[in-house]
């Protein structure tokens, strides 16, 4: 079956998302794109032309688009504060909903997407494309392994300093709405633990070139006393972490660090005697699933997947609801100085 798609959002974010369905077999034969919206028309056209899109539904309204072409699927690819009024227009016309993270703008638009899909009886999922990358998965299945014992610790960096120009720099907690998101969901998918609360101190430092928040440190309490902690920057220059951040995952056996690329290390406990007893070097396997590691289009292909069996896909709105609470649970800390309880 074909599914006709229409893209609502046709900024530098869409093509990532058409770069992936149209070097992707299964999702260029299984996805017909009809339709492109855009408050402006230019870009839309732009795009239509970058892509060599052919005939295809070019306008401003959503709903008008979807009149006229009766879309399927709606891929939502707009910025973070028009996405309730996007999703919400598409799940009304019978979509099922692909966005782009983060899922809303606060914690009720969020839980008032999941009813709303609910009870059209759609599927709205996000785009937690980090989460579909080899290093993550690999630490994932490194984890459920038991090798390293019981994950007692999760330890991420992130220091990286881009200049997009454009509607981030001039955002409020723009590095936790933004990227964070990112870090927070791969940690609680790779450790498996549901987050509980969390303290964080977010900053503008000296010299940012961001309007609000390019600095956050946070520290999570996850389920089972696991203790999960964010130490990043969006305006350090100089020699940077991955966009993957770096990681350190801490077991009741031993550990196992990721520098967000390609190099892996693992160990579990030596047999020395005296203070410090050595550590005893362990491999790394490969991800379990080789075509769950493709970023935008294994998440589209989960998306579609789910569509056609009627199962749940792995980042729908009611689990990604889990991560976007880390966010707006550490944006509420830093502005109050406390704690915030995330269990409910």
């Amino acid at each position: 079956m074909t599914y006709n798609v229409v893209l609502c959002g046709c900024g530098a974010m869409a093509k990532g998302w058409l770069r992936a369905v149209q070097s992707t077999p299964d999702l260029r034969d299984a996805l017909s794109l009809v339709g492109l919206v855009d408050l402006d028309l230019n870009v839309a056209r732009a795009l239509a032309d970058e892509f060599n899109l052919g005939p295809v539904t070019i306008g401003t309204d959503l709903r008008e688009v979807l009149e006229k072409t009766r879309a399927d699927i709606v891929f939502d690819v707009v910025i973070p504060a028009a996405r309730h009024s996007v999703v919400r227009t598409a799940l009304a016309y019978g979509c099922h909903v692909l966005s782009e993270k983060p899922m809303s703008s606060s914690m009720s638009e969020a839980a008032d997407l999941i009813k709303a899909a609910n009870a059209a009886g759609k599927i709205h999922s996000v785009v937690q494309n980090r989460r579909f990358i080899s290093g993550v998965r690999r630490m994932r299945r490194f984890v459920e392994s038991g090798v390293i014992g019981d994950i007692t610790a999760i330890h991420c960096d992130f220091f990286i300093g881009p200049h997009f120009g454009g509607f981030r720099e001039k955002m409020d907690n723009v590095l936790l709405l933004d990227m964070a998101i990112h870090t927070f969901d791969a940690a609680r998918y790779v450790s498996g633990k549901l987050p509980l609360s969390v303290y964080c101190l977010e900053t503008n430092p000296r010299g940012s070139w961001y309007a609000h928040g390019a600095s956050a440190n946070a520290v999570f309490q996850l389920s089972d006393d696991v203790v999960f902690t964010y130490r990043g920057s969006w305006c350090a220059e100089g020699e940077r972490t991955s966009w993957e951040s770096t990681w350190r995952l801490v077991g009741t056996k031993g550990m196992l660090t990721w520098d967000g690329e390609e190099n892996f290390k693992a160990s579990v406990a030596g047999g020395q005697d005296g203070l410090l007893r050595g550590f005893t070097s362990i491999e790394v396997p490969p991800p379990a699933n080789e075509e769950e590691t493709h970023g935008h289009a294994s998440v589209i292909a989960d998306f579609l997947s789910a569509i056609r069996t009627g199962r749940t896909p792995e980042t729908a709105g009611q689990d990604n609801i889990k991560s976007l609470a880390m966010v707006f649970g550490a944006i509420e800390s830093a502005r109050s100085g406390r704690s915030v309880d995330l269990a409910a």
